[in-house]
């Protein structure tokens, strides 16, 4: 039987897996800012608009909401709807709807799908059952390639023995304190 090369698996295993590393590593970049940019969509065009809104907040409710996004001829998805500082927003799939209050004046932003980031980003949040085997697939060969990654320096100051543990346990700690701070 013939003995296994973990330097070449090492290396194989990486060199397969290079482009879906890449792209996880950039959408996680993209999702970890998606509170302050949202990199999924961009404007594509705004358009002011103006129109009676009733006095009454009480009247702003989401069937109104519904309607009026239909009267704008926006015929997306319904979202949500909110009073919010003196202004009516209304927000659909891939438009947004801003009134003043106090004037009826408003603006519709549209947005659109970013191409590639969204892409990559939809790659990561995958609910396919093949997508979801395949990123299994892949956590077991980062796991192969961490391993494998320990045992190719086999002597000296670079060693596991010698300096590559105390590095893996504080990269083990590290997030653990992030989890127990945050959480």
């Amino acid at each position: 039987m013939k003995k296994i090369n973990w330097r070449n698996l090492h290396r194989d295993l990486g060199y397969f897996y290079i482009g879906l590393i890449v792209s996880f590593a950039l959408s996680g970049i993209i999702q970890n800012h998606r509170k302050t940019w949202h990199p999924e969509k961009y404007t594509v065009s705004t358009k002011a608009v103006t129109y009676a809104l009733p006095k009454e907040e009480a009247l702003l409710t989401e069937d109104f909401a519904k309607d009026l996004g239909k009267k704008l001829g926006i015929e997306d998805e319904f979202r949500r709807s909110r009073v919010k500082d003196g202004k009516f927003q209304v927000s659909f799939e891939k438009n947004d709807v801003e009134f003043d209050l106090a004037t009826g004046k408003g603006e519709i932003s549209s947005f659109a799908k970013t191409p590639f980031i969204n892409h990559i980003v939809e790659l990561h949040k995958s609910n396919s059952n093949f997508w979801i085997y395949y990123s299994d697939i892949f956590a077991i060969s980062l796991i192969t390639i961490a391993l494998t990654g320990t045992i190719m320096i086999k002597a000296g100051k670079f060693s596991w023995k010698q300096r590559g543990w105390k590095l893996a346990v504080a990269g083990i700690i590290f997030p653990l304190i992030f989890l127990f701070l945050l959480s």
